[in-house]
């Protein structure tokens, strides 16, 4: 479906954000680096503008703001933002800013997979990663040789107060009782909404939350609609953009103990001591560093207090599933544990066995001496 064009007066006026999370190493530690890709690189801090604890904590990553471009899109020529954070954790985040004037809500379907130039915007984004690894390698503990797939999601933020057909401010809650099916279909790339039905409409817009009367966030697994005024949008897009590189991270952790899972079954029994023993010296720092990371990873998204962006995170991570990755990862971290604890046994049984030997060849000579000795008398 093509989006159509549309006058100065839109009805419906904000910006699509997409966002794009690459694991790009281990762990990113210790960076005094003060530029990244020719820009200033400064720390992030949210500033929320809604209620909170007075002593509200935020993960602070690092970030540049590229300089806005112009590109052409849908409906013209459009300044294009891309912002790049850094996290500790060994992931990259980027998000790239492509604001909309639209008559309809149906015009912004044709917004998923938005290809601006001559490539795809998923490609650019893993350009700018890699260009990211590059410049930060000397920061980077056991960088990835090739980057994996790019964890996407796309964010439709809206400028409140949305209006009726007769310009008049609706509440948030209402709008959207009004026109669930069409936002189901914006958030599940629908072109027909007579097609879906009401079930899978009430699922996609299930987890729809408001703080203000006239805001509004509904929550997807694939994409999300914020309606607020711009000056808050940024703030709400951080909070689910921390939970995509969580789910990155997670599903990097995951590929690294399949991997490291397999590794015992191939040889083992054929394998020297010594490399039994690196064997045992790779999982005892994995199952350290893993258990670490694990829970570095939960801090990024930890809020105090019950307000209003700790409940976006908890519903979008619901649509994630993170506690269920969670639960995978620190289950096959157990599995990892008990490999440690078979291959360490094995080991000392090994040593004890060597030494019980030494101990009869010592035995046996000690008594050959002595039958020499009393023989030669």
């Amino acid at each position: 479906m093509e989006p159509t064009a549309t006058t100065t007066d839109a009805r419906y006026r904000g910006e699509v954000v997409y966002l794009f999370a690459f694991d790009i190493a281990y762990e990113l530690s210790g960076v005094k680096a003060t530029q990244l890709l020719g820009q200033k690189l400064q720390t992030y801090v949210v500033d929320t503008g809604k209620r909170s604890p007075k002593e509200a904590f935020f993960y602070r990553a690092m970030m540049v703001r590229l300089p806005r471009v112009e590109r052409q899109g849908p409906h013209g020529a459009v300044g294009v933002e891309t912002v790049v954070k850094v996290l500790t954790v060994g992931a990259v985040s980027i998000s790239i800013h492509v604001p909309f004037a639209v008559d309809r809500i149906e015009d912004l379907v044709g917004y998923h997979d938005l290809q601006l130039g001559d490539k795809p915007m998923a490609v650019e984004a893993r350009e700018i990663a890699h260009r990211v690894q590059q410049e930060l390698i000397e920061y980077c503990q056991r960088p990835v040789t090739e980057l994996a797939e790019e964890e996407a999601y796309t964010v439709f933020c809206l400028e409140a107060p949305l209006k009726t057909a007769q310009g008049q401010p609706v509440k948030g809650e209402e709008w959207l009782q009004q026109h669930s099916a069409t936002v189901a279909c914006l958030l599940m790339q629908e072109t027909d909404a007579g097609q879906l039905a009401r079930q899978e409409i009430r699922e996609c817009t299930g987890r729809h939350l408001s703080y203000y009367e006239y805001d509004l966030v509904v929550i997807d697994w694939d994409a999300a609609l914020v309606v607020d005024y711009p000056a808050h949008f940024e703030e709400l897009v951080y909070v689910l953009e921390l939970a995509n590189v969580q789910l990155a991270e997670l599903e990097a952790y995951d590929r690294l103990l399949d991997a490291t899972l397999a590794m015992p079954h191939h040889g083992m029994r054929d394998l020297s001591w010594r490399g039994r023993a690196a064997i045992l010296r790779n999982l005892r720092e994995l199952r350290i560093e893993l258990t670490r990371f694990s829970d570095e990873l939960l801090n990024i998204t930890k809020f105090f207090g019950d307000w209003h962006l700790a409940r976006i995170y908890q519903n979008v991570s619901a649509r994630f599933h993170l506690a269920d990755w969670h639960k995978i990862v620190d289950d096959k971290l157990r599995n990892i544990d008990s490999y440690y604890q078979l291959l360490q046994h094995d080991q000392t049984n090994r040593w004890m066995l060597i030494l019980e030997a030494t101990i009869v060849l010592l035995f046996i000579v000690d008594v050959a001496l002595l039958i020499a000795g009393i023989g030669g008398k």
